[in-house]
């Protein structure tokens, strides 16, 4: 049912892929060993910090992992991800699968596992899902570096969300917007006369949202976050303007001052 595969060399991750294998094979690696399973109905695999009760330790010298984490079902065609641990385990995306919560099916490919621990430690499991096609990754190293998505703002709307947005530009940990009037008074102190008010900015902000929703950006509308809605709506829209690199810590400076 199960085998044993070395850790040695590039097999020490399953990013770079797997040996070929059938489909729906389930291979799974952490930093205490790796094992393939093969797919077949009413397979399961445990995972957690117990070893002699799992077919994978995670965490073994972490009494904030669980001795049973978590467990893979095979059933209808994929593997189920179940959490029966005490705390969530974080999946691809920043998607949190918490206890007792309803199991997630893995896709085709590689999916990593964190399992959060005691002192801000992180424990990785790593999963990989043979498909029907060949999973492993082909080297690109002379390829063309494929740029990234930049969003188009007029003039006024980047400076509004340079602005409000300046922490994450200033790499705070744990950054948040600044509020709508604080945003407002500092337009203000950099653009006298313009008309900076705090229903202004909020518009500006509020059209930039609604385009990028519409395009398919995720987060950044109530019926999406839910309420109370907070800072979240922003917080989401300056997380991706800055991860698309639309806002740069190089647009401060083009601001002519510092703002606090």
């Amino acid at each position: 049912m199960t085998r044993e595969f070395p850790l040695s060399g590039v097999d020490r991750t399953l990013a770079a892929g797997v040996p070929e294998s059938a489909p729906g094979t389930l291979f799974a690696l952490s930093l205490c060993g790796g094992l393939t399973m093969a797919p077949k109905d009413g397979r399961r695999l445990y995972f957690g910090r117990n070893r002699p009760d799992v077919h994978i330790c995670v965490g073994e010298d972490d009494r904030r992992v669980s001795r049973r984490h978590g467990q893979l079902d095979y059933a209808g065609t994929r593997w189920w991800l179940h959490n029966t641990g005490r705390l969530p385990i974080r999946l691809p995306g920043s998607v949190w699968l918490h206890p007792g919560g309803e199991p997630v099916p893995l896709g085709d490919g590689y999916a990593p596992l964190f399992l959060r621990g005691s002192s801000g430690r992180e424990h990785l499991l790593e999963l990989f899902v043979v498909g029907n096609l060949d999973q492993r990754p082909r080297s690109k190293h002379a390829d063309l570096t494929q740029p990234p998505s930049i969003w188009r703002l007029s003039e006024k709307e980047k400076l509004a969300v340079v602005v409000l947005g300046q922490r994450y530009l200033y790499h705070e940990a744990n950054p948040q917007p600044l509020a709508w009037r604080q945003a407002a008074a500092a337009l203000a102190d950099l653009q006298p006369g313009q008309g900076w008010t705090a229903k202004r900015v909020e518009h500006l902000v509020a059209g930039i949202r609604g385009r990028l929703a519409r395009t398919g950006v995720t987060g950044l509308t109530r019926e999406e976050v839910g309420e109370p809605v907070g800072n979240s709506l922003n917080h989401n829209l300056l997380t991706e303007l800055v991860l698309s690199t639309t806002i740069v810590p190089g647009d401060l400076e083009a601001l002519g001052a510092l703002i606090d």
